[in-house]
């Protein structure tokens, strides 16, 4: 059954704003929004603009908004959508660069905020650093996260605050303080110490619902948040001795 696409384009390069344009397109039975997309625009449209790699929800690359709610759109179905118009608009929170484009830049800024990599004492053992396999099932949780930016485009913090970091980041830097090989320093976890970090989640929990990996980065933050806790508590007592 044809479907009406309605969707958001944005030239930079022209004087005008923001406008939604409609596409009449035939979907077949298992085709995902991404796979229209890439259709209407061989088909109908070589203009139209928008970002996609692996077509597998691995590389997070598809993430926009299809009838209000933000997905990938190579996971989300066609025939999921009980509408015969589907409207689609690039990711909130970000700005934007051109048709379902938007820059990436603050989401990348605020993950290396974090300091997203392993941070071990002392040299490398020869065997590696060992971890008990129930360890790293703790940690797994936070490792399949693709960073395509959903939880941060649906997070309302960010969405008054460019300064926060977000939820993906924060999730990501529990995957690490959870790592038990990471040894990172106050000096690096004290920079998320305040409002534009751990600290400014409102807990609504919108970050878990969108987050297409099923990551649940407000669990992450809350985790963050108990570890900075307790490093105050112990730099507290040792002040006391």
């Amino acid at each position: 059954m044809p479907r009406t696409f309605k969707i958001l384009r944005f030239d930079p390069e022209a004087d005008a704003a923001p406008y939604f344009q409609e596409f009449i397109h035939e979907p077949r039975t298992f085709d995902s929004i991404l796979d229209a997309l890439k259709e209407i625009r061989d088909e109908q449209d070589p203009t139209l603009a928008f970002r996609y790699s692996c077509r597998e929800a691995v590389c997070g690359s598809c993430g926009m908004v299809v009838n209000g709610e933000i997905v990938l759109a190579c996971r989300k179905q066609v025939s999921a959508i009980n509408s015969d118009e589907i409207v689609v608009e690039p990711l909130p929170n970000l700005h934007l660069l051109k048709d379902l484009i938007v820059d990436m830049t603050p989401f990348w800024d605020a993950y290396e905020r974090v300091e997203p990599y392993l941070q071990p004492e002392g040299d490398v053992p020869v065997k590696g650093h060992l971890v008990e396999e129930e360890k790293m099932e703790q940690v797994f949780q936070y490792i399949t996260c693709v960073l395509c930016a959903c939880c941060y485009a649906s997070c309302p913090v960010a969405s008054r605050d460019d300064r926060y970091v977000g939820p993906a980041a924060l999730a990501k830097l529990h995957r690490f303080l959870t790592d038990p090989r990471d040894k990172r320093t106050w000096e690096s976890l004290k920079k998320m110490d305040d409002p534009t970090g751990a600290w400014g989640c409102d807990t609504v929990f919108r970050c878990n619902q969108v987050c297409p990996k099923e990551v649940e980065p407000a669990d992450g933050i809350e985790g963050v948040r108990r570890r900075l806790v307790a490093e105050r508590v112990k730099r507290i007592v040792r002040l006391k001795k």
